[in-house]
């Protein structure tokens, strides 16, 4: 007859669970600790944690660092995973909504350089924008890219486009 498990120890989590939680709490805490300063402060930590951050920056043995990062996931338990999660998500999106931002500036320029046509539209589009300067960088790039030389005016046309898309 086999006896039954008291209900308490069959609701606790194992501990290869509890050792997983506790890595990808490390993972998390290494991930806020790697990010440049202005990007951490986005995160809403406690004191205890900003204190583990800075101190990481001055431990220089390998044995001391990997100690140090089980201290801070052992802090990340006390932190709001959900609003740290939350702030990682906000700045993915704002990655992801960069990205798209070059990549149209990017078939702006080739449309440019590509098509003469391409400038009447830009032009209806955005009648802000200084004539004279897209029309001096779109003829410097095309010869850049013909000569086979290093493309300067598609960079700077780049900027242009940029500033006027205003992004």
């Amino acid at each position: 007859m086999r006896k039954e498990r008291p209900v308490e120890l069959a609701e606790r989590p194992s501990k290869s669970q509890l050792k997983r939680e506790m890595i990808e709490l490390q993972a998390l805490g290494k991930q806020i600790i790697e990010l440049p300063a202005g990007q951490r402060d986005k995160f809403p930590l406690s004191d205890d944690m900003l204190a583990a951050i800075d101190e990481s920056h001055r431990i220089r043995s390998h044995e001391g660092l990997r100690r140090h990062m089980q201290y801070v996931g052992k802090l990340m338990r006390k932190e709001d995973l959900d609003a740290v999660r939350a702030v990682f998500q906000a700045m993915e999106q704002q990655n992801v909504r960069r990205d798209a931002s070059f990549q149209r500036l990017d078939r702006w320029r080739d449309r440019l350089l590509d098509d003469d046509e391409a400038f009447v539209i830009f032009v209806e589009d955005y009648p802000h924008v200084d004539r004279q300067a897209l029309r001096q960088l779109i003829r410097n790039a095309r010869a850049e890219r013909d000569a086979g030389k290093e493309p300067n005016s598609s960079k700077k046309l780049f900027k242009l486009l940029r500033a006027e898309l205003d992004l």
